[in-house]
C-alpha cells in the first residue's frame, strides 16, 4: 500500500492567501469520514489561529491526489472571490511538467481535442475516466518537449482550458501516456487493481512509478504574482536504468 504523504512545503504567505507544493499521494480535499488526512486539514492545522481570527480558506486550484505541486488557498471571502473571477478569465495560467512514455516528433505541438465522461458513450467500469470525443467540450493544450530520457521524455504542459483530467487524457490520445497513470497509462484495469489490492509488484512492472508522473510546477496571475514547485526528485532521477 502506497502511504499518504502530509508533508506539504509552503511556497509563500500573505494575510491573504497561502500557497503550497502538495505533495502526492495526499488527497487536496477530505472525502469520507475514516479517509487518509487531505492538504485541506492539514492547513486548516497550520493556520488555526488565522481561522479562530475569522479566516475562511477556500482551495482555489485542485489537483488530483497524486499530482504533486502548486496549491493556491485563499485566506478570506474577497480574496477567494478574486483568484475565482480571474480563474473564470482564463488569468491565472497553470504550467505542468509531465513524464510520458515515448518521445514526441515535434519539439512543440498542442492538442485540440474535445473530452468528456467516458460512461456518456460507453460502458466504463472507471466512472471518473474521461475520453477524447466529438460531442465533448473544447479542450486545448499546448506541449514542448524538456528532456529525452531514453524511451521516455520529460513534458512541459499548459492547458489553455481547465477540464477534468484534460493533461493526462491528451498525452494518451496523442500516445505519450503519463508514467504511472493507472487510468491513462495504457489500460485502465490498473487503477480497479489498485483499488482491490494497492500497490503490488505486478503493477510496478506495468505503471514503474507508484504515482502519475505529473506535477503542477508554475502558476502565475495576470503577469504579476508567480509562484513556482520544484520538480520531484524523482521525475529527474529517471533514466536509462527504467528503461522497459
Amino acid at each position: 500500500m502506497i502511504e499518504n504523504n502530509t508533508n506539504f512545503v509552503v511556497l509563500h504567505e500573505t494575510q491573504n492567501y497561502i500557497v503550497v507544493d502538495k505533495p502526492s499521494p495526499l488527497l487536496v480535499h477530505p472525502s469520507t469520514p475514516g479517509n487518509p488526512p487531505s492538504l485541506l486539514e492539514e492547513i486548516e492545522a497550520l493556520l488555526a489561529y488565522d481561522i479562530a481570527n475569522g479566516a475562511t480558506l477556500s482551495i482555489i486550484n485542485r489537483l488530483d491526489r497524486e499530482t504533486s505541486g502548486v496549491v493556491l488557498i485563499a485566506k478570506n471571502k474577497e480574496t477567494a472571490r478574486r483568484f475565482g473571477i480571474a480563474m473564470q478569465n482564463r488569468e491565472i495560467k497553470k504550467e505542468y511538467v509531465a513524464l510520458v512514455k515515448g518521445i514526441p516528433d515535434k519539439e512543440r505541438f498542442t492538442v485540440d481535442a474535445p473530452i468528456l465522461r467516458a460512461g456518456e458513450i460507453y460502458d466504463s467500469p472507471v466512472w471518473v475516466k474521461q475520453t477524447v470525443h466529438p460531442k465533448g467540450k473544447a479542450c486545448i493544450t499546448e506541449f514542448e518537449l524538456l528532456e529525452i530520457k531514453g524511451s521516455f521524455s520529460l513534458l512541459k504542459a499548459i492547458p489553455k482550458t481547465g477540464r477534468m483530467h484534460q493533461i493526462r487524457v491528451h498525452a494518451h490520445h496523442v500516445n505519450l501516456p503519463i508514467v504511472g497513470d493507472k487510468i491513462y497509462g495504457g489500460d485502465d484495469s490498473c487503477y480497479l487493481e489498485f483499488i482491490n489490492t494497492g500497490w503490488t509488484e505486478s503493477l510496478k512492472s506495468k505503471l514503474i512509478l507508484p504515482r502519475q508522473a505529473l506535477h503542477c510546477r508554475k502558476m502565475q496571475l495576470s503577469n504579476l504574482e508567480s509562484w513556482e514547485a520544484p520538480v520531484p526528485i524523482e521525475f529527474k532521477s529517471f533514466g536509462g536504468r527504467l528503461d522497459r
